[in-house]
């Protein structure tokens, strides 16, 4: 059995292992395969049964070319890389990895809430620049501090990541709005409760993005929704970028409308030097890492292992193509 993994890098740079992977066939592992060609992507993939991806499309295309592929595995939640109607039709399952950076994603949102609130690391630069021993005061700070307990967060979508960081933003005193299709009467509680989005725009100090991206989700957060916010909110991407219309965002910086934005996706990555978000004024943008600790990449890796033992065993799970 071939197996062939086209992305991995990301996944595993040189600090996890893919020793159970290789325990299952004659494995060949490529950091990166372009995206852009489609002939090398074929080329790769060769007379290999499984195929396992990030990020790099398979195309109807590249399955009618490869044959012999039985199985395409993803190295993450998403699947919009892979053509899977197509697959569908060829017979071939494909499989995600779902659930495996929950606890990640929301802590990492709360991280990006937290800097804007203390700006830790430009403080601690400006310690280090010397500016604190220079100081004529025993204390400074550049930028307005912020408490976040008594204010309120509007998490739209509310399935398991979006809980998460809900948990924690309750754990720091915060009340938590919470906008999804899917409403669980379990999770409300004094400090957290269901909302229509328009509710959820006009009431929260802190929006939160969770939600998956669909048709009805793509740029979500635009001129017209940001309009009905609070002066001076708070809004967090570690979804999806396209959810958020940036030139809007990038507007609302600049008046003032939002406060600040905390960002770790934006609509194409890796990011372009003329997003518009990379100048306006408040805007944290981190590389897409919200997924990236290593705890949450093994677990990662232990799920893409089951799956392609499920298969093999004939009975493949996490299909998202059924």
């Amino acid at each position: 059995m071939k197996i062939v993994i086209l992305d991995g890098y990301t996944e595993n740079p040189g600090d996890l292992s893919w020793g159970e992977l290789e325990k299952l066939g004659e494995l060949t592992v490529y950091d990166r395969t372009p995206f852009e060609n489609t002939g090398e992507i074929i080329r790769r993939i060769g007379d290999a049964e499984i195929v396992i991806t990030n990020k790099t499309p398979i195309t109807r295309e590249t399955m009618d070319s490869c044959t012999n592929i039985k199985y395409i595995g993803m190295l993450a939640t998403g699947y919009n890389v892979v053509d899977y109607k197509a697959a569908k039709e060829k017979g071939i399952p494909l499989c995600n990895i779902p659930s495996y950076g929950t606890d990640a994603v929301g802590q990492f949102a709360i991280a990006l809430l937290l800097e804007i609130c203390h700006h830790i690391g430009h403080h601690d630069q400006a310690v280090h620049d010397g500016r604190w021993e220079q100081n004529q005061d025993w204390c400074f700070w550049d930028y307005p501090l912020m408490e976040l307990a008594g204010k309120t967060m509007g998490i739209i979508g509310y399935g398991r990541i979006g809980q998460s960081t809900g948990r924690i933003a309750q754990a720091l005193g915060m009340n938590v709005l919470a906008c999804d299709a899917y409403k669980n009467a379990e999770l409300e509680s004094a400090a957290c409760h269901y909302a229509d989005l328009d509710e959820l725009l006009s009431g929260s100090d802190v929006i939160a993005l969770h939600c998956p991206l669909f048709p009805e989700t793509e740029g979500i957060i635009n001129r017209d929704s940001i309009a009905k916010m609070k002066d001076g909110v708070i809004i967090l991407n570690n979804s999806r970028g396209p959810l958020i219309v940036e030139k809007d965002l990038a507007d609302a910086l600049t008046s003032g409308k939002v406060y600040a934005a905390g960002l770790d996706v934006v609509s194409t990555e890796p990011i372009r030097g003329d997003n518009p978000l990379l100048n306006a004024p408040n805007c944290i943008i981190t590389p897409h890492i919200s997924w990236a600790s290593k705890e949450s990449r093994q677990r990662l890796m232990d799920i893409a292992v089951d799956n392609v033992k499920a298969f093999l065993a004939g009975k493949p799970q996490n299909v998202v193509n059924n």
